[in-house]
């Protein structure tokens, strides 16, 4: 039988990386390979790793964890021929990505014979305004969903994640609406209750023009940089990002590693791992829309952060 699909998408920083680790962490049974764009931001325990080779990293739980480069369809061949075969795939898309054209490439008669999209998961920043669904990539990405998932309901008040329900609603989407505590999904809203039943067929609309919308800028350095001062260049960068993530040293706590997240207006701090040899010790990677950021105008306001003073 074709291995059930999961796509899981939704905008910058809505939390679908954190929706692949859980489902990473209570695979139960289940022999899960993850395909990510952003290999790195997934969160496996040291213990769960039994192993690492082609860019695929193997779990002690059955799962696997690939980065998504190039061609989707090849990435799929790959995992396909792996023995033994997973028995779901996870797919999580960009935050820029319109799914539709992602299920587009998964309803091809190839890809078909041996997988079948299953489930399409949306997820959405519960504190989202709901002004942002006017937002035609966040429409279409809600409007390819089977399931949207609120998340980030610990950071949201009851009022904001009530507005947003209603707002959905308003869209009319198709969607069953659930909340995501944590990234937890309930499984069974996710994968088929029988590994022989196939999916339904999807009717997948035109393919529109692709537009370059965002743009990937980023900084780097081999110094410490100076909390404070890192927080004050967030600050006046934060209304031009859509997203930003990192890796630095501070200068108040030296040979501490930390891992920056920003998306939402919400910016995060949590420890992190040194990095290999000949890897800057700063790197932060910034994303924005194209031409609201310039190169010159980012590296003028970071290198301030480390700066003698």
């Amino acid at each position: 039988m074709p291995v059930p699909v999961l796509l899981v998408t939704g905008f910058l920083g809505a939390g679908k990386t954190t929706v692949v680790n859980h489902l990473l962490a209570h695979a139960d049974g289940r022999r899960i390979a993850a395909v990510v764009n952003d290999f790195g931001a997934i969160n496996i325990d040291a213990e769960l790793i039994a192993g690492a080779s082609d860019g695929v990293v193997s779990l002690a739980n059955g799962c696997i964890c690939c980065s998504l480069e190039g061609d989707l369809l090849r990435t799929l061949s790959t995992l396909l021929r792996r023995d033994p075969k997973p028995d779901y795939i996870v797919i999580e898309t960009s935050g820029v990505a319109d799914p539709a054209d992602i299920v587009r490439n998964l309803m091809d008669p190839v890809i078909l014979r041996e997988t079948q999209l299953e489930t399409v998961l949306c997820v959405l920043d519960a504190g989202t305004p709901p002004s942002a669904l006017d937002d035609a990539l966040l429409r279409s990405q809600l409007r390819v969903a089977d399931i949207v998932a609120l998340s980030k309901l610990d950071l949201a008040d009851v009022d904001a994640a009530t507005r947003m329900r209603e707002a959905i609603r308003a869209q009319r989407v198709p969607a069953v609406v659930v909340d995501a505590h944590h990234g937890e999904i309930p499984p069974a809203l996710l994968f088929p209750a029988r590994a022989d039943r196939a999916p339904a067929p999807r009717e997948v609309g035109p393919k529109r023009p692709a537009e370059e919308r965002f743009e990937t800028l980023s900084w780097t350095s081999d110094k410490p940089v100076s909390l404070p001062r890192l927080q004050q260049a967030i600050n006046r960068l934060a209304p031009k990002l859509a997203r930003a993530k990192g890796l630095f040293e501070t200068v108040e706590q030296p040979g501490r590693m930390m891992v920056f997240q920003f998306a939402a207006g919400r910016a995060t701090l949590a420890p992190g791992e040194t990095p290999p040899p000949g890897v800057p010790r700063t790197r932060i990677v910034f994303i924005a829309e194209l031409g609201v950021l310039s190169k010159a105008e980012l590296d003028g306001i970071m290198d301030g952060c480390v700066a003698a003073g």
